[in-house]
C-alpha cells in the first residue's frame, strides 16, 4: 500500500491552531452562548458541588420523606433485601447455569458484558423486577435507560428521586432522557406519519434548542444530581464536550436514533471526544450505541478506533440485542449472536435489551412498544394498560437474562447490579 498517499491524511497543525483560535475568540456569539447559559447556574466548580450534594443518597432520602413519597418504603425494602442478601451471586448464577462444569470454567472477566434494559419508565418498575429476580433467582441489570418525560416524573411523588436513589442502592448506572428535543413541536419537519420523511434528519434539537438543552440539563444536574442524559443530535454532543471541557462534570450517552451505522461515523464522532477531553485524558462520553443496522464486523472495527484514540476504558460500545415488538424494527430482531461474537474480543461493551425475546413477544395481546415510551401515565393508568407495560417490562428483564446465561455458556463474563450479586 502506498505509504506516500496515506501520508496525505495528516492533519496540519496549522487547522488546529485556526479552531484554537476560532474557540477562544472573545467574540464569538456560539461560545459566548454556551458560557452564558453556564454563567445562570454559577462557576464549575459551584455547579459541580451543587449536584454531588443534591445526589448524596441521604440528601435524596430525606427529600423523600419530605414529600411524604409511598417510594420510600420501597427503597427501604430494597436495602433490606441487598444486605440480607436475598439476591443470587454471580457463581451461584452462573453454577445456576452450568451445574459441575462450573468449576473447570475460565470467565474472561477483562471482557465482562454490561447487562443494560430499556426503557425504565416508572420507579415502581424496579420494585416488581427485583422481587421477580430474587423469586426466580435471576440477575438485575447494571444499566438502566430512561425515557420517561422529565416533567412528570419530577412531579410523580418523588419518582426521579426514588430512582436516582434506587440506582446507589443496587449498584448501577442510569441515563435520563431530556424533554427539550424536536419532537416537542420545535422541529417543524415532525408530525404523524404524514411527515415520515421530516424524521430522516433525526429528531434533533434544532436551532436555539442546543442551548435549552444544556439549559436543562444544568437544572437536574444542580437540582437532582443526575450526571447522564441520552444524546441524539451532533450539536448536542459537540455541546456536552464542550460542557465536560469547561470542568462541569457531566456524561452523556450517544442514542440509536442518531446513527451510527459505519466505523466512519464512529471515528467521527470519537475524534471530537479525544480532542475535546480534558488534560487527564477524561470524556463526558460514557456510552455510544450504534445503530440497529450494523454488523458484528463494524462493531469490531469500532472498538478499534476507540483502542487508538485511548478511550477504551471510558467509552462503553452499546449494542441492542432485543428490540420493542413495536414501531422501531423489522421483526424478528435478535443480535445475541452478534453480542457473543463481538464479546469475545472486545471490551467494554453493554447487551441492550429493549425488548422480550421475539418468540415471547409475538404471543403478547399487547407487545412492546417504542410509542408507549411517549405516552403520559395519566393516559396509560386510565386505558388500563400499565398491567401491559408491566409484563413488556419484565419480558425485557428476561431477555437480560438469558443474555447473562448464554454469556456464561460461552465462558463470558457480565456485570449486573453490583451491590446485588456479588461475587465469592
Amino acid at each position: 500500500m502506498d505509504g506516500s498517499l496515506r501520508k496525505r491524511l495528516k492533519i496540519d497543525t496549522a487547522a488546529l491552531e485556526e479552531v484554537n483560535r476560532f474557540l477562544l475568540d472573545p467574540d464569538n456569539q456560539v461560545i459566548n452562548a454556551v458560557l452564558g447559559v453556564v454563567a445562570k447556574y454559577g462557576t464549575p466548580e459551584e455547579i459541580n458541588a451543587k449536584a454531588q450534594e443534591a445526589r448524596s443518597l441521604s440528601t435524596l432520602l430525606e427529600r423523600l420523606r419530605q414529600l411524604g413519597s409511598p417510594y420510600l418504603r420501597d427503597l427501604e425494602w430494597l436495602t433490606a433485601e441487598r444486605d440480607r442478601p436475598s439476591f443470587i451471586s454471580v457463581s451461584d448464577f452462573r453454577r445456576k447455569v452450568l451445574a459441575e462444569k462450573t468449576e473447570t470454567m475460565k470467565f474472561k472477566e477483562k471482557l465482562a458484558v454490561t447487562l443494560e434494559i430499556s426503557a425504565f419508565q416508572y420507579f415502581h418498575w424496579l420494585i416488581l423486577e427485583a422481587k421477580h429476580a430474587i423469586e426466580n433467582q435471576e440477575v438485575m441489570p447494571a444499566r438502566y435507560i430512561r425515557v420517561r418525560k422529565m416533567k412528570e416524573q419530577e412531579a410523580d411523588q418523588g419518582d426521579i428521586l426514588a430512582v436516582a436513589a434506587a440506582m446507589q442502592i443496587i449498584g448501577a448506572t442510569y441515563v435520563e432522557t431530556l424533554d427539550t428535543k424536536g419532537t416537542d413541536g420545535s422541529n417543524v419537519h415532525l408530525g404523524g406519519p404524514e411527515t415520515i420523511t421530516g424524521y430522516f434528519g433525526g429528531i434533533g434539537q434544532p436551532n436555539e434548542y442546543a442551548l435549552k438543552w444544556i439549559d436543562e440539563f444544568l437544572y437536574y444536574y444542580t437540582e437532582y444530581g443526575i450526571r447522564q442524559v441520552l444524546n441524539i443530535n451532533p450539536g448536542t454532543v459537540l455541546l456536552g464536550y464542550v460542557l465536560h471541557k469547561l470542568g462541569i462534570d457531566m456524561e452523556f450517552k450517544i442514542s440509536v436514533f442518531m446513527g451510527n451505522d459505519n466505523p466512519y461515523a464512529v471515528f467521527w464522532t470519537l475524534m471530537a471526544g479525544r480532542l475535546f477531553s480534558r488534560e487527564d485524558g477524561t470524556t463526558p462520553l460514557v456510552g455510544f450505541n450504534l445503530s440497529n443496522s450494523v454488523n458484528a464486523e463494524t462493531l469490531k472495527l469500532s472498538g478499534k478506533i476507540r483502542r487508538a484514540l485511548h478511550l477504551d476504558d471510558q467509552v462503553r460500545i452499546e449494542h441492542h440485542v432485543t428490540e420493542t415488538w413495536k414501531s422501531i424494527v423489522r421483526q424478528p430482531y435478535n443480535r445475541r449472536d452478534d453480542l457473543l461474537d463481538v464479546a469475545s474480543s472486545v471490551r467494554n461493551v453493554s447487551a441492550k435489551h429493549e425488548g422480550g425475546e421475539p418468540e415471547v413477544e409475538s404471543t403478547r395481546e399487547h407487545p412492546s412498544d417504542v410509542l408507549d415510551y411517549f405516552r403520559d401515565k395519566k393516559q396509560i393508568l386510565s386505558s388500563g394498560d400499565m398491567p401491559d407495560l408491566e409484563l413488556n417490562y419484565l419480558d425485557k428483564h428476561a431477555a437480560v437474562n438469558r443474555t447473562a446465561e448464554a454469556l456464561t455458556k460461552k465462558g463470558l463474563a457480565f456485570v449486573a447490579a453490583w451491590n446485588l450479586h456479588g461475587r465469592d
